[in-house]
């Protein structure tokens, strides 16, 4: 019997944390698409993330847990729905931004033949002078942040939303509901990558066969 079951080795929790990783970054989109898509903050995707990276972990394990596979489960859960405040984020700053853009454009579009006027009347004033126009003085340039930095920032960020909802908006019912059901998919988790240790009862004393009856 313990031949036929799947022992833990290096190579079966390295394909559960694989496993793992894959069902959190499923689990993450789904979880960013859904309230995206919707509007809508709904907690209870937690418990099927959770769900997701317990069963996968365990497919890949080939049903080997255990607390390392335990550990590594509750961090992947929390780590796929905090991270999905990433890309909401993302969404909505990359839509606020468009529509502060086009407000731009057309302030200076209205404000451009203005500003026109205004520079011409001054290489005038400059001409009539005897001064050589000043040339515009050009702007250091700014240093871009890497893809990289970017996505460790963005990662950090989204590791620590929780925190920062609190830190934003103080302690509310809504808060409390989301983190006690990230709780719960953490536990579903856990709960399936949970070692089974092998239980073999006995041994048992064979019944006594009861005596056969011949009715004549």
């Amino acid at each position: 019997m313990r031949g036929t079951m799947a022992t833990d080795s290096h190579a079966a929790f390295t394909r559960a944390l694989l496993y793992g990783i894959g069902a959190a970054i499923l689990g993450m989109i789904l979880y960013a698409v859904f309230e995206i898509a919707t509007g809508l903050i709904v907690g209870y995707v937690s418990l099927a993330v959770g769900w997701m990276v317990g069963t996968a972990m365990m497919k890949g394990s080939h049903g080997v847990g255990g607390r390392r596979y335990q550990i590594v489960a509750v961090l992947l859960t929390y780590a796929a729905v905090s991270m999905a405040a990433a890309p909401v984020w993302i969404h909505y700053g990359n839509k606020h931004r468009r529509e502060q853009q086009q407000q731009i454009q057309q302030q200076q579009t209205q404000g451009q033949q203005t500003q026109q006027q205004l520079d011409e009347e001054q290489r005038q004033l400059e001409t009539e002078s005897g001064q050589r126009p000043s040339r515009p003085v050009p702007k250091p340039a700014q240093q871009k942040m890497s893809f990289g930095a970017w996505l460790a920032r963005a990662a950090l960020i989204g590791l620590a939303s929780p925190f920062l909802e609190v830190l934003g908006g103080g302690v509310t019912f809504a808060w409390l509901i989301g983190v006690v059901i990230l709780f719960v998919g953490m536990k579903i988790a856990a709960k399936l990558t949970a070692g089974r240790a092998l239980e073999i009862y006995g041994p048992f004393n064979d019944s006594a066969q009861p005596s056969q009856l011949t009715v004549g």
